[in-house]
């Protein structure tokens, strides 16, 4: 992997990820942009102990433009983006409407291929590695950054969960804080170890292991399974099977292993909600897919894993959070796990 690094037009950093080592990266961002004026501020939730992040600024962002304005396409005639060169593979930039920023962390868009149209599904195995890699680098950098506590590397895919630009692209939060899923999740599993002795997350994945009815793809090094009490309706977890804290601790055969694993997995979502006897879709089956990393400070009992789930419940229906979960984050929800399971072991190709 080649890596190349340089600034756009208003000082934001942008770096270059390549499987040719011999890729020139020298175009230049001939935009004129003011500088970024973003001054998101933490506020303390004291009724629940939880940051809020102000960020007022984002509402000038770019909203669903027109693909011949795309900020994420690469720069061609007429068309100046966040991407100066005419081509990439895969590109890391600082957002220009960052939700965190300076001494409050930091954001960075990640975008997985230049071609508007495509998904993180149609990727080659080699390109997902890239992108495996590239998220394996910034979680290295920005981790190394004073006051950043979590990295955090996802993607949304679809308007249903709020996508604003439909280029296919993911997201990286530097938080300073940990995060409260995060905070929640090691407090659980700090129990787990002082009542059973043993690590919260290897005991997950052993049991999803045992419990066949519950896993959708295994392979050498990565099990993909259903969780117990899935909150979405389908919703699926990955593990490694030696448990490492994040990203940077993936050995090589277990980053060659994941990306075939995963395609596989995207492309089973995608085949969800085809309509009977039909090959093909109505519409992209949205997604969130969310990395979980151990924090730099107090989370040596969190384990790396991904999170994917959709908030499509079938063909015509979405999950919408109704007032129990978005008012007491207790979900409730319609498929069984072992269905949802059941049904993505269906749609193999």
């Amino acid at each position: 992997m080649k890596r190349t690094t340089t600034k756009l037009a208003d000082g934001r950093e942008l770096t270059y990820y390549d499987l040719d080592e011999s890729a020139a990266r020298d175009s230049v961002d001939r935009r004129a942009l003011d500088p970024v004026d973003s001054r998101p501020e933490l506020r303390l939730d004291l009724t629940t102990g939880d940051w809020v992040t102000i960020a007022s600024h984002r509402q000038g962002r770019v909203h669903h433009p027109p693909t011949d304005a795309c900020p994420l396409c690469p720069s061609a005639d007429g068309h100046h983006s966040e991407i100066p060169a005419a081509d990439y593979e895969v590109v890391v930039f600082e957002n220009r409407f960052p939700s965190l920023t300076g001494r409050s962390g930091r954001c960075e868009v990640v975008c997985f291929t230049p071609e508007h149209a495509a998904s993180f599904a149609d990727l080659t195995e080699g390109r997902a590695r890239l992108v495996l890699d590239a998220w394996t680098d910034r979680t290295a950098r920005l981790s190394s950054l004073p006051g950043v506590e979590q990295v955090y590397c996802f993607e949304n895919r679809g308007v249903e969960v709020g996508v604003t630009l439909a280029h296919p692209h993911g997201q990286l939060y530097a938080f300073p804080f940990v995060p409260p899923r995060t905070a929640k999740m090691i407090a659980v599993a700090g129990t787990h170890r002082s009542v059973t002795g043993g690590n919260l997350f290897e005991d997950l994945l052993a049991e999803a292991r045992s419990a066949a009815s519950r896993v959708v793809l295994a392979g050498r090094h990565w099990t993909a399974f259903v969780p117990y009490a899935a909150r979405w309706p389908y919703e699926v977890h990955v593990y490694p099977h030696r448990r490492v804290p994040d990203l940077t601790h993936l050995t090589e055969a277990e980053r060659a292993e994941f990306p075939g694993l995963y395609l596989d997995l995207l492309r089973r979502f995608d085949r969800l909600f085809r309509p009977e006897g039909g090959s093909e879709q109505t519409a992209p089956t949205p997604y969130i897919s969310a990395w979980h990393q151990a924090p730099r400070n107090g989370g040596e009992e969190l384990a790396l894993h991904l999170e994917l789930f959709t908030v499509r419940r079938s063909a015509d229906k979405l999950k919408h959070l109704a007032g129990v979960e978005s008012g007491m984050d207790s979900f409730v929800n319609d498929i069984a796990p072992e269905d949802a399971a059941h049904r993505l072991r269906e749609v193999a190709a």
